[in-house]
């Protein structure tokens, strides 16, 4: 009798530990579809933003040189275009690393 009684305790408690697996596998897919649709809107932000950089014609001519136009000299467009497209290449690879392969 005692055999019996051990064999159901461990039957629930196996069924309880399945129910607990199961939970805790449901809540890590979610998270997962969760990242996954995050890494998509981050590299379609990502795309759009790279596309307007390209779209952004600085002037070639050195004329430009020195002189202010919207606030912002040649040179400072330059540097400012740079550093967005740096900027963009760090989330792309840190997005590149967080990505499971």
């Amino acid at each position: 009798m005692l055999e019996e009684g051990m064999e159901e305790r461990l039957d629930d408690s196996d069924s309880f530990g399945l129910d607990l697996l199961e939970q805790r596998i449901e809540q890590i897919v979610g998270q997962l579809t969760d990242c996954r649709k995050q890494n998509e809107m981050l590299q379609a932000e990502i795309t759009s933003l790279q596309s307007i950089l390209r779209s952004c014609k600085l002037p070639v001519s050195g004329s430009g040189h020195g002189s202010s136009d919207n606030g912002f000299s040649y040179e400072e467009k330059v540097q400012i275009r740079q550093k967005l497209v740096l900027i963009l290449q760090r989330i792309e690879v840190e997005l590149r690393n967080e990505m499971p392969g």
